[in-house]
This record gives structure tokens, C-alpha cells and sequence, in this order.
């Protein structure tokens, strides 16, 4: 009992946040089965972590079998890449289960060095020794590390939103590489903590972020254009307005599967087509708006033509419309009205020529 009162005091705070990780989990509406299933496995990996790094302390502390903790510390030096690996595997979703192979190399390695210490053993005070190899394991999560936010930055958007929560996280990693050589084997009854938290508040990051986007197409949605426009106004130099042509006749003729299809279809088409500078938004239905923040005229035509390009590659077809604020006199509202005013007017050309091609 004592023991349990022990692991409680140290681990108290990390315990909270695996219990919340657990609600918010069970209660959340936004991710999907298997992002679910994947954090819920990170959630019990970091808890028998904590519960790995507890007893090997406990029995330093206690200077009692020395075998057992040569065991936890391979435990400790393994688990830690193949978390780092899973919330990888779980926030990315382009991430496949190959990333594992350094944890699993590095597995192997820490079971070889139980029996020859060629990364760690314990010598005849109870002290860990480092072996040859003994710095191993801190290459691999700095791998791990500098991975996930590479990835991190090149799949996200580049908003300063998103990259506040990356740089956290970046932090938080990095303490694991470098705390140790500051604060000395103490820092590791603290790092299972460091992590659940860092995770933690990335998962409410990600949470904040789906309230933003289209559940369909994944391009934001009608709440994050009025943000984008109340907030950036002074940034926004042109906008394009995009609007699906027959996307009713698809739904009537094919079914709404085949018409939400369609609409994904031509949000990728948008998004292939725009640069660092540009966000895409699906205000409903069938109707896209992109808003080019500081981007020179010749850019705006550039992706209008990749646009067209990307969409008239797929079976469908859309009106564009497009407005530039040349002198920086117009306001947003006044630049999305040319920009609709222009696409409706493309519009009424695309049926008024397909009209004439059925009449011939």
C-alpha cells in the first residue's frame, strides 16, 4: 500500500492527465475510430512508462535487485522512441507503421546490452554505467523528434496558429535531449509527465483546429472565413470565388455519394493549386472561397489558371471568379462582390455555351 501511495505522489499530476487524455477521448466528436484507438494505446503506453520508471527508481533507492532494474532500464530506454513513434503514427496521418523500425532496431539493441552493457549496466554500487553505445537511445528520439515536426511544419498550415502549438511541442521534446545532461537521472521521473502534457495540449490544439475546418473536404469552414476576414483584413490582397457547375444534376441523377464526392474532388483540386500564402474555405454547398493573403497580382493569376487546370482534369467543372485590390482601396466585402459578380457571369457563360452544344 505504501508502494501505491508512493507512485501516486510522484506521479499524481501525470495520473489527472491521463484521466482527462480518457474523457476527452470517450467524449470527443471529431476524430475518427482508429485515431481514437491509436491515442487511447499512447495513453496506456505512457502510464506503464511511468509505472517502468517508478520501480526502477524505487528499487535504486532501495539498492534492491539489481537485475529486475537492468531489465526496467531497457524498458526505459525502449518504450520512450516507440511513444514518440506512435504520436507520430496518430497526429500524422501520412505516417506509416515503417517509422517504428529505429524503436524497434533500438528494442534489440537495449535487450543485447541486458546481458553485455554495450548501452547500459548497473556496477557493484547499484550506479547505471553507459556503455559504448550508451547515447543511443537519445540519438533516436532526437530523431523521432526532429521528424515529427518536420512533418509537422510541412503538412500543416503555415498560420502562426499553427505554428505556436508545433514550436510547444518542439520544446517539449527537446528537454528530453537535453534535460537529462542538466538535471542529471531526476529528469527521467519527470519526463512521462513532460510528455503526456506536451501531447495533451496538442490533442485540445487539434480539437480547436477540426471546429474550424469542413467535416466533408477539410478546407476551413464558414466560421473560420468571417475569422480570417475580421482579423486579417489588412493582409488580404485578392479573392477568388469558386462555385460547382451541375452539382445539383449529380445529386439527382447519381445520388448525394457521388455529389460529395464531387465536391471533394474539385476542394482538392483548390487546394493542389494554392501556395503559402493562400487559404481555401468551403462557405456550404458547392461554394469554395480562397483568400490570397499579401500575394502579387501575377501570383493570383497563376493559381486561377492552376485552378482551372487541376478541376478540368477531373469530370467536373467549376466558375471562377477573381478580384485584385490594386491600389488597396477596396474593402473585403467590396473584393468578394467583383469576385462573385465575375464568377456568376462565368457561370451563365459555361450553361448558356453547354446549352448551345445540346441545341446543335
Amino acid at each position: 500500500m505504501d508502494i501505491f501511495k508512493e507512485y501516486l505522489i510522484y506521479n499524481w499530476a501525470l495520473v489527472l492527465i491521463l484521466l482527462a487524455f480518457i474523457i476527452m477521448l470517450i467524449i470527443n466528436v471529431f476524430l475518427d475510430k482508429k485515431t481514437v484507438i491509436r491515442m487511447s494505446i499512447l495513453i496506456g503506453l505512457l502510464f506503464v512508462l511511468s509505472l517502468t520508471v517508478f520501480f526502477e527508481f524505487y528499487l535504486l533507492d532501495k539498492n534492491l535487485y539489481p537485475n529486475i532494474r537492468i531489465v526496467l532500464i531497457a524498458i526505459r530506454y525502449s518504450s520512450t522512441p516507440f511513444i514518440m513513434a506512435l504520436i507520430i503514427f496518430t497526429i500524422i496521418k501520412r505516417a506509416r507503421w515503417v517509422i517504428t523500425i529505429p524503436a524497434f532496431l533500438l528494442l534489440i539493441i537495449d535487450i543485447i546490452s541486458i546481458f553485455t552493457g554495450i548501452v547500459f549496466s548497473i556496477d557493484s554500487d547499484g550506479n547505471m554505467v553507459r556503455g559504448v553505445l550508451g547515447y543511443l537511445p537519445y540519438i533516436v528520439v532526437g530523431i523521432y523528434s526532429f521528424l515529427f515536426i518536420y512533418i509537422l511544419l510541412k503538412y500543416n498550415s503555415k498560420d502562426i496558429t499553427d505554428i505556436i502549438p508545433i514550436v510547444f511541442l518542439a520544446f517539449a521534446f527537446l528537454t528530453g535531449l537535453v534535460f537529462p545532461f542538466i538535471m542529471g537521472k531526476d529528469y527521467s521521473k519527470i519526463f512521462t509527465t513532460t510528455v503526456a502534457i506536451a501531447v495533451f495540449v496538442y490533442y485540445v490544439f487539434l480539437i480547436l483546429q477540426l471546429t474550424k475546418k469542413d467535416a466533408l473536404t477539410g478546407l476551413l469552414n464558414r466560421q473560420a472565413y468571417y475569422d480570417s476576414i475580421n482579423k486579417k483584413s489588412k493582409d488580404i490582397t485578392a479573392v477568388i470565388s469558386i462555385d460547382m457547375n451541375g452539382l445539383k444534376a449529380i445529386n439527382d441523377n447519381k445520388g448525394h455519394i457521388a455529389g460529395d464526392n464531387a465536391i471533394i474532388s474539385v476542394s482538392r483540386s483548390i487546394v493542389n493549386a494554392l501556395g503559402f500564402r493562400q487559404s481555401a474555405y468551403r462557405l456550404g454547398g458547392d461554394e469554395f472561397i480562397v483568400l490570397c493573403f499579401k500575394t502579387k497580382e501575377e501570383d493570383l493569376h497563376k493559381i486561377v489558371s492552376n485552378i482551372r487546370k487541376n478541376v478540368n482534369e477531373t469530370e467536373y467543372s467549376c466558375s471562377i471568379g477573381y478580384t485584385y485590390n490594386d491600389y488597396y482601396d477596396k474593402d473585403v466585402e467590396e473584393m468578394v462582390k467583383i469576385s462573385d459578380d465575375m464568377m456568376y457571369q462565368d457561370k451563365k457563360e459555361y450553361y448558356q455555351n453547354k446549352e448551345t452544344k445540346e441545341n446543335k
